[in-house]
């Protein structure tokens, strides 16, 4: 047990600093591009184009991970996030445009390859009835990897200027890959669980109706909550408010729901994840509603408080309603799968809450975030209708 605990750990550490790599690039990127020549259009195809490759490479790390290569890939999407920063440097000291968007996209390869074995290996090596404690652990390290990182990376670049900020993307894989190494000296291959290794197993068990409810839930529940991270700021700065104000706003998201992570896991592990992972996204929705009637800082700040805290307590509960459930040999894309949705959610929200904020205005967009996670609500409570007994 201890030497469990001790490699989980040291996968939570990786996946820390490997998007703490991730996320210091994020107040930079345009910035950056802007220097090098780059018109809006280009600025957003730059800044895009690591999202969407690691939105069609995660389906590559599944199934590589599957194989019983998790540890690897999360070792090789370090190495990749490492190479990332070199380059990054190189286009800073060439001043080469086309050779930051490659990097781009080459950071977004190392995501795609490293984030569904890390998620999953919280599955395969928690401890029996620990499942949600492991995957809220390992979400935190995930959270404050976001919360640090844009904060970092703002403060690099203003003190060392672009080309020291990017040297850090490349110190903290290089950190991120030494965790794993001991690890994966000790546990070598991870197959998943026991039984379904000695089985041949489909990936027609990815139709399981717990997994495809929990995944349409995500993919509802990040549209709404893109419509908080990108039209939130903008009818901010429409009104006149500096930056600092959704600034601030976010901060408070992320520190509820840093806070609240470990308590959903451990409840979910005790009592169910479809109780924990509702009352999450009741929470989330309490914060929508809030936020349409007291919009304006400081008092929209509550609603970050409400949203962050139900954030933190739904999205362990409905990993582990989706994934542990999944026999283990198919985990590692099923992690791949499920995190695409979470994806396509965010893409498919910004767009059509977009052509709503073209049409309306940016106000129109926030009255239809309750009913979009209403949706997403509808669809957790689906498999314990439908009778499945894993959820």
């Amino acid at each position: 047990m201890e030497k469990t605990l001790r490699n989980i750990w040291l996968l939570n550490l990786s996946t820390f600093f490997f998007f703490l790599g991730i996320s210091l690039t994020n107040p930079i990127v345009s910035p950056f591009a802007i220097t090098l020549g780059a018109n809006p259009f280009v600025v957003g195809l730059v800044a895009g184009v690591t999202s969407f490759v690691s939105l069609v490479s995660k389906p590559v790390g599944g199934l590589i991970g599957d194989r019983g290569y998790r540890l690897e890939m999360m070792i090789v999407g370090n190495v990749l996030s490492l190479l990332s920063g070199l380059l990054y440097v190189a286009s800073a000291y060439t001043s080469n445009l086309v050779l930051f968007a490659f990097t781009r996209a080459l950071h977004g390869f190392s995501m795609g390859i490293f984030f569904p074995s890390s998620l999953s290996t919280a599955v395969d090596l928690a401890p029996p009835g620990r499942v949600g404690e492991t995957l809220g652990w390992r979400g935190m390290m995930f959270s404050l990897g976001n919360i640090v990182g844009p904060a970092l990376g703002g403060y690099l670049s203003d003190y060392l200027g672009f080309v020291g900020a990017f040297s850090f993307v490349s110190l903290f894989s290089l950190i991120g890959a030494g965790f794993i190494i001991p690890v994966w000296r000790e546990v070598g291959r991870i197959t998943g669980d026991e039984e379904s290794s000695r089985e041949s197993v489909s990936y027609r068990a990815l139709l399981k109706v717990s997994f495809v409810f929990t995944s349409l839930a995500l993919l509802f529940f990040s549209a709404s909550y893109s419509g908080i991270t990108t039209y939130l700021p903008a009818f901010y700065k429409y009104l006149g408010f500096p930056q600092r104000a959704f600034g601030l706003y976010m901060m408070v998201v992320g520190a509820s729901s840093f806070a609240t992570r470990l308590i959903g896991g451990k409840t979910a592990d005790k009592i169910g994840p479809v109780p924990v992972s509702f009352g999450g996204i009741l929470v989330v929705i309490t914060g929508y509603v809030f936020l349409n009637y007291r919009i304006l800082p400081p008092e929209s700040y509550i609603s970050a408080v409400l949203i962050g805290a139900g954030f933190g307590l739904a999205v362990p509960a409905m990993q582990m309603m989706a994934l542990a459930p999944l026999p283990g040999k198919i985990r590692a894309m099923g992690s791949s799968i499920y995190t695409m949705f979470f994806d396509l959610g965010t893409l498919g929200g910004q767009v059509a809450l977009g052509y709503v904020a073209d049409l309306n205005g940016y106000g129109a967009v926030f009255p239809l975030l309750p009913l979009i996670a209403g949706v997403a609500l509808i669809n957790i409570l689906i498999p314990k209708i439908k009778g499945d007994v894993d959820a």
